[in-house]
């Protein structure tokens, strides 16, 4: 018997089943996040979530069709985290596709053929919202044979956003960015950051989950001020465990307050265990910033390759 496809949580993957005798059509979607309204991006009943909100606006422009679209993510966010660059996919049979972009006037110029993606995008935009939603999804495109929004991609990239006693306090960034009261030593956390970059288990920085692993190649980590002093933190890796992200950000934090020495993280990641030395930082600072994916060419090798390697891990989650 097959077995069940699981999202990065270990529950069911919903996908939207076609009809008998026919391929269903994959969208590919960029989509950005205010996180600060949402409890995260798995839908989950009675909470407002990034998933649960794209979802009921998909169910509803394909109600008619008879197709409530589930979508495939890159990488989960924990509640509070933001994007700019998250990806989704979602499956679709090709008439439904065909019923909800059915050309309008307006929908292309004249003698031009209506992109579908094109106008889906638009009219899924037009149920969210188009004047200060939360949620924008920022592009709909018909995806290359052999995409997987999650197994496909060969890295995430995030930034973290800190306004120490050095930086610039700026209210209009408050909602993404965590305001600390002491100047941080930025080199001796960014030295502390690259002494982690590699393959590693990264017990020590993740929230243990059952029959998951924590092993991960974090690809690239480091600090440096940006525009009005602020401290950001750049991360990259093949994925990440859960809290992973805010907890390594959380060890430089120590590094820079004077708390731990540049070495230990590096020390504490040895360990391979959960340790209370520093502290997890707020969600609010954190940004998933852009999904990389390699050549058309490779995609489907790539999401095999992937579901091998994690067949028995929960990987990709963020908080």
């Amino acid at each position: 018997m097959a077995s069940t496809p699981t999202s990065d949580d270990g529950a069911p993957v919903d996908v939207a089943a076609p009809a008998p005798g026919d391929a269903p059509v994959r969208l590919r979607l960029g989509i950005a996040y205010d996180g600060g309204g949402f409890a995260g991006w798995s839908a989950q009943p009675g909470l407002r979530t990034v998933q649960g909100t794209i979802e009921q606006a998909l169910g509803t422009l394909f109600r008619r069709a008879g197709v409530a679209p589930r979508l495939t993510v890159a990488g989960r966010t924990d509640a509070g985290v933001h994007a700019l660059g998250q990806v989704a996919h979602l499956d679709v049979p090709p008439q439904a596709l065909a019923a909800v972009t059915k050309p309008r006037r307006g929908d292309a110029a004249p003698g031009e053929a209506a992109d579908p993606a094109s106008v889906l995008l638009r009219r899924l935009t037009g149920i969210l919202g188009a004047a200060e939603a939360d949620v924008v999804v920022t592009s709909a495109v018909l995806a290359p044979q052999g995409f997987d929004a999650r197994f496909s991609a060969v890295w995430r990239r995030y930034e973290y956003r800190i306004a120490d006693g050095g930086a610039l306090k700026d209210p209009l960034a408050r909602n993404r960015t965590v305001w600390l009261p002491r100047t941080l030593d930025v080199g001796a956390m960014d030295a502390a950051a690259r002494s982690l970059v590699g393959l590693h288990d990264f017990a020590a920085f993740c929230k243990p989950r059952p029959e998951a692993t924590t092993i991960r190649t974090l690809q690239a980590f480091g600090w440096e001020r940006g525009e009005g002093g602020v401290l950001v933190a750049r991360l990259q890796a093949d994925a990440f465990c859960h809290s992973m992200v805010r907890a390594l950000v959380g060890s430089s934090v120590a590094v820079g307050e004077g708390r731990l020495d540049p070495a230990d993280p590096a020390a504490l990641l040895a360990a391979a265990e959960r340790t209370s030395a520093f502290k997890v930082m707020p969600a609010k600072g954190l940004v998933l910033t852009e999904v990389g994916y390699p050549p058309d060419e490779e995609l489907a090798a790539r999401a095999e390759q992937t579901r091998a390697r994690r067949e028995l891990r929960v990987d990709g989650v963020v908080g």
